[in-house]
């Protein structure tokens, strides 16, 4: 009996080594195949009986077992949840993540008794034991830099705004503002992981990967998690960002993100070789699944099943993918709303036009990164650019989502890893001035499904440097998050190396009860 439909001459599977290529290349690939297969699957058999000799056969049911009775693969433990713990208020996410630490006392922090202390230092008593960076920790003075910005009051709630951000400043009544957000990390890389992972170590799953395990798919021809860089300006401080701050983890691989181009192709490879039609590609990934769910079944790898998955997907984004970047067909009052920048590939209007466009589609969570927010210096310069950058798309987003209905049930968060210090780093002058990374407070905000419209929630010392009303800490933001969209965060985990692990890790974490609707 042919184990391989696809397959014309084989009883047990095709025969590499029968295929028409070099005799040199035909004697590695059966050097490879003895020795990764002989040693790997010996290693795990008697690992897996060491281990049973101790733990008794029970331990071992169900969560190790490859295949079932009647040679079918076994359902693996914690590959997917049916539904939520609560009704949710949001069906999908937009995370529009400010890399490098907006500068909050410059932007929804407002401190108008700090331009009579312009040059003083800094009291002392509350900076109290705060571990400052490499960058300032040396400095003679920490004079007091206040903002270089004017405030108004915008919406029904009476928000003081920057004048940076003329825009936010017209939908703060659909806000929810969040000015004691703190987090345990003062450098970028351990802070961003903390934001978007829960951890400040390489590894975890990510916020998007985590929603995207829990909560299935909307849109079998799009990814449940879509990732958007912003490209670069060269007159900002771009901190890099890395494909950890969207992967998954743990979580098998079919949970991570999946990041979209602003150049070229979309997604690399997806178009087909030349010479190879539909129909050929249609029956070469039958015969690969043929051979993988093979494998699924003697091994009962849960990463075998997830690369079949990104096989069906990849073979249908082919479509897919085309239609969702094609914006020949939006109206002029799109354009009208976002900006001309919107027309330019890879800008952070033109991604939040596409992350509208994918909360059309069911894309469960999309994150788009703008880097850049890294003001040690020059803030009067850079701080500008930034803002003129994100402002207008953030407000476009939002109002395009509301007129369209879908920001009821489209939780949209706006957050850095950090904020900026008070105080100068470097020269002070009435011109400009540099702010040093701040992790004791900084402003976040959020707003459509879950979230408590028209509330600024917190409250800064007059310095803005603690909080001194509501923290929110990292954990509890993202605890929150989970709740919007349906989850117990103590009770939504993935079993790893014998651990209940979950997004808020395993300190104490509490949902911020106040910021919710």
């Amino acid at each position: 009996m042919k184990q391989h439909p696809n397959c014309t001459d084989c009883e047990r599977g095709p025969d590499v080594l029968k295929m028409p290529v070099p005799a040199g290349l035909k004697h590695e690939w059966a050097t490879i195949e003895t020795r990764r297969q002989f040693l790997g699957r010996s290693g795990k058999v008697l690992g897996w009986a060491a281990l049973a000799s101790l733990l008794g056969e029970t331990a071992f049911i169900g969560d190790a077992r490859g295949a079932d009775a009647k040679g079918q693969p076994a359902k693996q433990a914690h590959d997917g949840f049916a539904s939520p713990h609560f009704a949710p208020k949001a069906k999908r996410a937009i995370y529009l993540f400010m890399s490098g630490g907006p500068p909050q006392i410059d932007l929804l922090d407002y401190k108008p008794n700090l331009a009579a202390l312009y040059d003083k230092d800094i009291p002392a008593s509350v900076r109290g034991a705060q571990q400052l960076t490499g960058m300032t920790a040396g400095q003679a003075r920490f004079p007091i830099a206040p903002s270089h910005w004017a405030f108004k009051q915008y919406g029904n709630t009476g928000t003081w705004v920057s004048d940076l951000l003329p825009y936010t400043g017209k939908m703060v009544d659909d806000l929810t503002i969040i000015k004691s957000t703190n987090t345990d990390a003062i450098n970028h890389e351990p802070a961003i992981m903390l934001m978007n992972t829960g951890n400040m170590n390489a590894g975890k799953p990510c916020l998007g990967s985590w929603l995207s395990f829990g909560l299935g798919s909307m849109n079998d021809n799009l990814p449940t998690f879509m990732v958007l860089q912003t490209k670069v300006n060269p007159k900002e401080n771009n901190q890099p960002v890395s494909s950890r701050l969207w992967g998954s983890g743990y979580l098998p691989s079919q949970y991570a993100g999946v990041g979209l181009r602003s150049s070229g192709e979309p997604v690399l490879y997806l178009t087909d070789p030349n010479g190879v039609d539909r129909e050929v590609r249609r029956k070469m990934l039958d015969a690969v699944e043929q051979i993988n769910q093979q494998t699924l079944a003697e091994l009962g790898d849960p990463e075998t099943n997830a690369r079949i998955a990104q096989y069906e997907m990849a073979y249908r984004m082919q479509m897919s993918v085309p239609e969702l970047v094609d914006l020949s067909k939006e109206p002029q009052s799109t354009w009208d709303l976002y900006g001309e920048d919107a027309k330019e590939p890879g800008s952070f209007a033109y991604n939040c036009l596409l992350a509208r466009r994918m909360a059309e589609r069911g894309v469960r969570f999309t994150q788009i990164y703008k880097r850049g927010w890294d003001v040690h210096d020059n803030v009067t310069v850079t701080l500008p650019t930034l803002c003129a950058e994100t402002d207008r798309a953030c407000y476009a987003l939002v109002t395009d989502l509301k007129r369209r209905g879908l920001l009821d049930d489209t939780l949209v968060i706006w957050a850095g890893e950090f904020g900026r210090t008070v105080y100068s780093q470097g020269g002070l002058t009435p011109q400009n001035y540099g702010r040093d990374h701040h992790p004791r407070c900084f402003t976040t905000w959020m707003t459509g499904g879950g979230a408590r419209p028209g509330v600024t929630y917190g409250e800064t010392d007059d310095y803005s440097y603690n909080v001194v009303k509501d923290p929110v800490p990292v954990r509890d933001f993202n605890a929150t998050v989970l709740r919007c969209l349906g989850f117990d965060h103590n009770k939504f985990t993935y079993k790893f190396q014998g651990l209940e692990q979950k997004l808020t890790g395993p300190a104490p974490a509490s949902v911020v009860e106040g910021l919710l609707a």
